[in-house]
């Protein structure tokens, strides 16, 4: 069984997506990293840097790093459900990407989270806070050049479709992709429609949820 530290709404989940996909049984562990300091400290005694998603694999191996973790669900779920195997043509473009999105597009919510980390006072982070998301469409953009359809790599099914549904639900969110990049919003309108994540979205997205 996986344990999966979460907090609706928030990067964890992708987790949780991936390993329902996968067929891999877990359990939430609900934290509230802003609000409650007795969570916090609990995330912190196996992340020092107090980010989610964090998971405990079933031997008791601590992950962290969105991409990391995905990565690894991919190659225990079931044989080609969330990735192309490494002998698929399709796999170097798989990893590209892949990485692309962490590195790139979801590491840049990190700006949005905390602007106080990159600079101080109101006008200065709301400066460098718009200079981010004009760089994230930017990045967006080429995501969208590349885009495959019905997903991202034509017509496998990867993480990658995962990452692109879940981010759409953030800045710049839904409106901006309809209007800006129709390949990433279909992909992510039909990521919504995956029956075995209805429940996930619901809980995640779902009227009352904090962003």
């Amino acid at each position: 069984m996986y344990e999966v530290y979460a907090r609706a709404g928030w990067g964890s989940v992708l987790v949780e997506a991936a390993l329902k996909l996968g067929g891999l049984p877990y359990d939430l562990v609900d934290v509230d990293i802003r609000g409650n300091p007795d969570d916090r400290r609990k995330l912190a005694a196996i992340n020092p840097m107090v980010q989610l998603p964090t998971i405990v694999t079933p031997d008791g191996t601590v992950m962290t790093e969105s991409g990391a973790i995905l990565l690894c669900i991919a190659e225990r779920a079931r044989a080609g459900a969330l990735a192309p195997p490494p002998d698929d043509p399709l796999r170097a473009s798989y990893l590209r990407w892949q990485i692309y999105l962490v590195a790139n597009i979801y590491a840049s919510y990190m700006i949005d989270d905390a602007p106080a980390r990159w600079a101080e006072g109101d006008v200065a982070q709301a400066a460098i806070k718009q200079r981010a998301d004009a760089y994230r469409y930017d990045l967006l953009s080429i995501l969208e050049q590349n885009a495959g359809a019905p997903w991202f790599l034509g017509e496998r099914f990867s993480t990658i479709d995962l990452f692109v549904s879940v981010m759409s639900r953030w800045s710049p969110r839904r409106d901006w992709y309809k209007a800006n990049s129709p390949k990433l919003y279909a992909i992510a309108l039909a990521v919504d429609e995956i029956p075995a994540l209805a429940e996930i979205w619901a809980r995640n997205f779902g009227p009352g949820v904090e962003d």
